[in-house]
């Protein structure tokens, strides 16, 4: 057996002085450090890829409008708790532009970046009827979400959509709603950790089974556009953002800025309330909240007592950006497609050596190059293949911690660099002869 580029040792004692049982169930934050720990000691460079947070300069035209909106006096002021009118208003325009759906400007609602316009929708529809109280996760997802529905005191079920794509989807979604209990189903597309986006007969499905069981659906667009198979960034131009909007109006959106345009360090989203929603009264949440619709209960109730508001300056950077791009001066797209040229390269690179791509299609169709995509080795369990990868100085994080079923881990593109590619290649070169199938 060739000698693996760190010293087994070097990570086995990192992993032992974070007291880590099993490091197939770290948290990405643990194999982050314990990664740099192992490269400080070793003196050689990691191929760093369990974080899932962008490699990009924040969009420059939202960065000049913060600035000018800091230097105008903004940050005395606090920001009107329904959002700034000119965000709302570009917002929807944004939506109209780029996913093909009319939102009214007052359900479009700035949020501090998605956790907490996920956070306040969980929150608003757990209550919106006391009969259901559990929010159903189409899995694998972001592991952070469930965190939220433990610490609010909400319930929640899960299912690994692997087995259960296309037609098979109807079935599994109804075994749950048929019990009567679930307020709310949720899910990313494009999806993190595994990057399969949902075709438009599984969205069709999921509206249609939404409207027959009076669920709504949390839509998380983290990634926004950023499906690189199609041009989606073209305003007002088919093709549009997928939705579950055309199938159900009975939805809410969630938009971020911190990938589609790497603003993630403003936190900064807005939160898009279907129109019957935004104005729809549940008699449960009307007699907690003094009468209000589920809309203003979402606003003035659930976000003014978790933050009073969002960033007002970033507020303005996200308007500017919304404007440009609607108005077809700013192409985010052009800015963040190198993630799926990565992503093709590395993929070459993994799968030649062995490797196979776990969430592998939607439908018939080979998943996108993105922002993640997901490995397996022949063999190996996740928790196995996630401490090996580390004695070849490669981090990534356990499909487990996300909700999946399957063996494998979820591989992140934004901190690979131009010198990596060679360096991955060698690596794996050896992890093959040191590990064959």
């Amino acid at each position: 057996m060739k000698p693996t580029p760190i010293k087994r040792e070097i990570i086995d004692q990192a992993i032992q002085e974070f007291g880590i049982q099993d490091f197939g169930r770290a948290t990405i934050r643990e194999v982050k450090q314990v990664a740099a720990i192992a490269e400080r000691a070793s003196g050689e460079e990691f191929i760093k890829m369990e974080m899932g947070i962008p490699g990009l300069p924040a969009a420059r035209v939202g960065v000049e409008a913060q600035i000018k909106a800091l230097q105008d006096g903004i940050a005395n002021m606090y920001p009107d708790i329904q959002g700034l009118p000119e965000l709302k208003k570009q917002a929807s325009r944004f939506v109209k532009a780029f996913i093909g759906i009319d939102i009214e400007a007052e359900g479009c609602i700035p949020v501090v970046g998605s956790m907490q316009g996920g956070y306040a929708s969980f929150l608003a529809c757990s209550q919106a009827d006391r009969k259901k109280d559990t929010v159903l996760f189409i899995d694998p997802g972001f592991p952070v979400q469930k965190m939220q529905i433990n610490v609010m005191g909400a319930r929640c079920e899960t299912f690994d959509v692997y087995e259960h794509r296309g037609d098979r989807l109807r079935a599994k979604l109804e075994s749950y709603l048929k019990a009567g209990n679930i307020c709310a189903i949720v899910y990313s597309n494009p999806n993190n950790p595994s990057w399969i986006c949902l075709t438009e007969d599984e969205l069709r499905t999921i509206g249609e089974l939404s409207q027959e069981y009076d669920v709504t659906i949390i839509e998380d667009l983290a990634y926004f556009a950023m499906d690189f198979r199609n041009d989606l960034s073209r305003p007002f131009e088919p093709p549009y953002q997928p939705t579950v909007g055309h199938y159900t109006d009975n939805y809410i959106l969630l938009i971020s800025g911190s990938k589609a345009f790497s603003y993630a360090g403003e936190r900064i989203a807005v939160t898009c309330i279907s129109n019957r929603l935004y104005h729809r009264t549940y008699p449960d949440l009307a007699a907690r909240y003094d009468g209000l619709p589920f809309g203003a209960v979402f606003s003035t109730r659930m976000l003014y007592a978790l933050s009073s508001g969002t960033s007002h300056s970033a507020q303005y950077a996200l308007a500017a950006i919304m404007r440009e791009a609607t108005d077809g001066h700013f192409n985010f797209r052009d800015d963040i497609i190198i993630y799926g040229q990565r992503a093709h390269r590395l993929k070459e690179i993994f799968t030649r050596h062995g490797f196979q791509i776990v969430y592998d299609r939607d439908g018939t169709e080979p998943i996108a190059d993105g922002f993640y995509f997901t490995i397996g080795y022949p063999g190996m369990t996740s928790s196995q293949l996630a401490r090996e990868l580390m004695y070849y100085g490669v981090s990534a994080i356990n499909l487990g911690t996300t909700g999946s079923e399957q063996q494998g881990l979820r591989i992140c593109t934004s901190f690979v660099t131009d010198n990596q590619y060679t360096l991955l290649d060698k690596r794996m070169q050896i992890f093959a002869e040191n590990n064959p199938v």
